[in-house]
């Protein structure tokens, strides 16, 4: 299924290996086992099972969606709400994500634009995105001029030659010339202004769940690229108008079994072997076994440390050793509160905060999510969320309670600093997660970051931590590593794969290019 995939002219189609159009029109029909239920896992089903293959989704969640997940719990009077992980932001250049969501929603219609992110440091100065052009440079260009941490002597004494960088990146390029120091280090060596580094780099390298000291400077250019200088698709983004599994995975999940995809929830694959009747034989639950001719892993660092550690057959040491040397970013926390009263009316549905720590982000879900507004609505109150990103590692590894008090009770005292509102507002309720399943994208990592392809060829990868050459991240690499785990396996049986879509795979303006490239040459 294609859709239009955003406005930018320039958006980049990467055309898929063509084929033979369904599995029905092979002998034998393949059946494979996409183990691990996020976006990638549902990438890599959804494009297995619309070319005919059989599927077996295997999920050790009781619901779907992975780290965006949605789910319902019962606060002490009994009533049922909504819950997840925190909101995700989902940019109008994440193709393949929204094109992998139309299969269910063909307008996106479960999905609402923010119309601002505003951005607040501690010094009170507010940025905004509002109003910004989309086309680049001219939107980041504009986001600087007008910017209050900002001011022109800062912006002419960024060093050029050592931002040069930024103007043409490309993948995999850009790893090799910026892997190897750390965020903050570029940014110092750009000679970027401080003040305007919290809110233009570090809020962003926050939501990659890491301080901008243990980011690859790689990482950091490509995110800027994706969604500064390298997409005109602008610079907000959509978020869903209900819960994660209202509004998105529930329909995708019909769907996929409306294509014949067994789902098995809540369970857990504890090891994969090969051979058997046919290629990999998986066990699971109950000492049950699953065979199969094809294999994708879509876990998150830990799940796929500890299935590939108890699967001696898999790969070879060299492919091993790449996934034992994952590595986990640090904990993050997010502390929702039902409050007796509503925030002030023209406060955001989102604020994201630099040097106010511990907090990196406000959330009022009650101005998007509909179970959280009919909470509101129906007790003159609201439904605000507090995250806390790159905690200490010492931080008490409980996912949920006891919660670490002296933390949230810092959040909550923020909260009522940025929102004084809030200061006199009755907590009817509170739900705390602290989580620590995020991939961390370190320095020197990506040499070593596996691909998609392993030593098997019919045993692939995918989510955000597995390396693939192109200029996605976050929520979109993990939908585009599992489309693109699809098309390996489907190819192995000459079958037609699914077309993947990005944003521009170089800077997009000439002046720019020339600017870098005369930089290069002057390092």
């Amino acid at each position: 299924m294609t859709v239009r995939v955003g406005s930018d002219p320039r958006a980049v189609r990467h055309r898929a290996r063509p084929g033979a159009e369904s599995a029905g029109q092979l002998a034998q029909r393949p059946q494979v086992a996409v183990v691990g239920g996020g976006i990638a896992g549902l990438a890599a089903a959804t494009g297995l099972a619309e070319r005919g293959v059989g599927v077996t989704l295997i999920e050790r969640a009781p619901y779907l969606g992975g780290r965006v997940g949605g789910w319902s719990e019962s606060l002490p009077d009994g009533t049922q709400v909504a819950v997840n992980r925190g909101f995700h932001a989902f940019f109008r250049q994440y193709y393949n994500l929204r094109q992998l969501l139309a299969r269910t929603d063909p307008n996106l219609d479960r999905l609402t634009p923010v119309e601002d992110y505003p951005l607040l440091d501690a010094h009170g100065r507010l940025d905004s995105f509002r109003g910004l052009p989309r086309t680049p440079p001219w939107s980041a260009l504009r986001f600087a001029l007008r910017s209050p941490t900002f001011t022109v002597p800062d912006l002419m004494r960024i060093d050029a030659r050592a931002a040069a960088p930024l103007a043409d990146v490309s993948v995999p390029e850009i790893y090799h010339r910026l892997d190897h120091i750390d965020a903050a280090t570029f940014l110092q060596r750009m000679q970027f202004p401080a003040a305007a580094r919290h809110l233009a780099f570090e809020v962003f390298s926050r939501s990659f769940f890491a301080s901008p000291g243990a980011m690859s400077a790689a990482e950091l250019a490509a995110m800027f690229h994706i969604y500064f200088l390298g997409s005109a698709e602008g610079l907000l983004f959509d978020v869903p108008t209900a819960n994660y599994d209202t509004a998105l995975w529930n329909p995708l999940g019909r769907y996929l079994s409306d294509l014949g995809v067994d789902t098995c929830l809540d369970t857990t694959v504890t090891a994969v072997e090969t051979g058997g009747p046919r290629t990999f034989r998986l066990h699971h639950r109950d000492d049950a076994v699953l065979d199969v001719d094809a294999v994708v892993l879509a876990l998150d660092t830990a799940g796929l440390r500890t299935l590939v550690e108890a699967s001696p057959d898999l790969g070879d040491e060299q492919w091993r050793t790449q996934i034992a040397r994952l590595r986990t970013a640090p904990p993050f926390l997010v502390h929702r509160l039902w409050l007796d009263r509503p925030v002030a009316a023209h406060r955001a549905p989102f604020l994201g905060t630099g040097g106010l720590a511990p907090l990196d982000n406000i959330s009022v879900p009650d101005r998007y999510e509909h179970e959280a507004a009919t909470w509101a609505r129906r007790n003159d109150g609201a439904v605000v969320e507090l995250h806390a990103y790159a905690l200490p590692d010492d931080l008490p590894s409980h996912d949920t309670h006891p919660r670490p008090a002296e933390l949230t009770a810092q959040l909550v005292q923020r909260l009522h600093e940025v929102y004084p509102e809030t200061a006199t507002a009755r907590i009817v309720a509170e739900h705390t997660q602290r989580r620590s399943d995020c991939p961390l994208f370190g320095v020197g990592d990506f040499a070593h970051r596996p691909p998609v392809h392993t030593p098997h060829p019919r045993l692939m990868l995918a989510g955000d931590l597995v390396r693939i050459d192109l200029p996605v991240a976050l929520m979109e690499r993990a939908a585009t590593t599992g489309l693109h785990a699809a098309n390996c396996l489907l190819a192995t049986w000459e079958l037609v794969g699914h077309d993947l879509y990005t944003v521009p795979t170089r800077g997009r303006n000439t002046v720019l290019r020339w600017l870098a490239a005369t930089g290069n040459r002057q390092t």
